[in-house]
């Protein structure tokens, strides 16, 4: 298998199946009667973007303990240079130089699939061709572009805000994780035509922002249109508007 020359190493880490412990890492006291002491941490799966390490221990009592004798934990939390590249991209990349059905093709992931999130399926680029590559992607990599979740053992885990395994951790309204939505505030603005010329823009992102834009019609005769930020930045609308959002 040919490695990618142009993106961060990672590691091929084998770990254990989840068929033999809980899916989860729970408090380590869980189920403690019986266990050995836990093991050392193993190496990260990956050198950034988030991996996954785990623990063992023994089960003193001839197979009979209760709780499970494997916990994870993330590592290498810190993000990965842009110019690394997607790591499941990376993995379907790796195959390249390898021939399929006597054919040689250059492969890219191919949009999620809540069925097979963590399976290295690929497509064949400028080609419907799609093919499962791997039954399980690297540890550590995304179950989805658009989170933090991620695939340990070929099972989708959850991953909080906090980069930590079943926090359960979500960004509030403001954007801060596991907040209350207490530190938003309320920006309000008006932008009128003969002050900023052109089409009517709002100058600083915000996390949730409402254009109005006010159409005169007359002297007593107006209409108020909610509008997109998308329709707002159209040179063809330079009404004024009004603005609103959390910062």
């Amino acid at each position: 298998m040919r490695a990618c020359h142009a993106c961060v190493r990672y590691t091929l880490t084998s770990f254990p199946s989840l068929s033999q412990a809980s899916r989860m890492t729970g408090s380590d006291e869980d189920g403690d009667s019986g266990w050995d002491a836990w093991g050392t941490w193993s190496d990260c799966s990956r050198t950034c973007g988030g991996g996954a390490s785990y623990s063992l221990r023994r089960c003193l009592n001839g197979g009979n303990c209760e709780g499970k004798n494997i916990r994870y934990r993330t590592c290498s939390n810190m993000d990965c240079p842009v110019e690394s590249g997607d790591f499941r991209a990376q993995q379907c990349s790796a195959h390249n130089d390898i021939r399929y059905q006597g054919m040689v093709y250059e492969w890219i992931p191919v949009p999620y699939e809540p069925s097979a999130a963590c399976a290295l399926r690929c497509q064949a680029r400028g080609r419907s061709l799609t093919v499962e590559l791997a039954p399980k992607v690297l540890d550590g990599t995304r179950c989805r572009a658009d989170a933090l979740d991620m695939c340990i053992s070929g099972v989708c885990q959850e991953v909080g805000c906090d980069r930590q395994l079943g926090s359960g951790a979500r960004e509030d309204n403001c954007g801060v994780c596991a907040g209350d939505g207490s530190t938003c505030r309320l920006v309000r603005g008006q932008a009128l035509s003969h002050l900023l010329p052109g089409p009517c823009k709002y100058p600083s992102p915000t996390r949730f922002t409402m254009l109005v834009q006010i159409h005169y019609f007359s002297l007593f005769s107006l209409a108020i249109n909610i509008v997109s930020p998308p329709m707002a930045l159209n040179p063809s609308s330079p009404e004024p508007c009004l603005r609103s959002g959390l910062g």
